[in-house]
């Protein structure tokens, strides 16, 4: 099948993209504070994935940052919309009336719409507590969309894998399924958390604790299509 080798050729790109553009950001605001025009943008010493100093949107959205990340971004979505469209003809050709199947397109096509629009408005700035909410909304609808969809995804092909030998490493599938378990386990317990208002939670900092989540939950997300490009065999 065609589309098995447009998915596994686009999802090392999903990986990819956003994974450089990101972590060039950090690079960019933490080591060459001479492009930034704004001293006030720059960051000193932090590694935020384990320290959490700062916040992903905090390294992309000053200039020139964003120049990176948001062409990124919308590379990004548009990547995803063809996942997707490709993964709907490849179980449409094992199980063209899978019970799933509008569901991974849904929430899957969802997602990359959130992400799109996440990085439209990044970097404008409204004094405004309804602005504030909808960024909040819009991010957190890309993460829920984004997880739904790969679970439902790797569902579905679980549920015909044995139809699926000729095509996949299953041991990758395996890893797929324990990956985004812990994705959603992660996420029932933290987002009641992150969601409190202010920065204190039983008398703990929760600054540093959300931006270091921020950081690992992205790298865990997109590394579910770096297993994609590793699941699915060359024809």
């Amino acid at each position: 099948m065609d589309e098995i080798n447009k998915v596994k050729s686009i999802s090392i790109w999903i990986f990819i993209v956003p994974f450089i553009a990101v972590n060039t950001c950090l690079l960019l605001i933490t080591q060459f504070h001479g492009l930034f025009p704004n001293q006030g943008d720059i960051i000193h010493n932090t590694f935020p994935y384990i320290d959490g100093g700062a916040s992903i949107s905090r390294t992309a959205r000053p200039y020139p940052t964003w120049l990176i990340f948001k062409p990124s971004m919308f590379l990004t979505s548009f990547l995803l919309i063809k996942y997707w469209l490709y993964n709907k003809s490849i179980i449409e050709f094992f199980n063209k009336d899978h019970k799933y199947l509008k569901k991974i397109v849904f929430f899957g096509i969802a997602s990359a719409v959130a992400l799109t629009i996440h990085s439209i408005f990044l970097g404008i700035k409204f004094d405004n507590d309804l602005y504030k909410l909808f960024r909040r909304v819009v991010m957190l609808s890309f993460i829920v969309f984004e997880i739904v969809a790969q679970a439902y995804l790797v569902a579905t092909l679980y549920s015909f894998k044995t139809k699926l030998i000729r095509y996949i490493n299953v041991k990758f599938l395996n890893l797929k399924i324990i990956l985004v378990s812990m994705l959603i386990v992660v996420a029932v317990i933290s987002i009641p958390i992150i969601s409190l208002p202010g920065n204190e939670f039983l008398g703990y900092n929760l600054k540093f604790f959300k931006h270091a989540l921020e950081w690992d939950y992205f790298l865990g997300v997109i590394s579910f299509y770096l297993l994609t490009f590793f699941m699915w065999k060359k024809n």
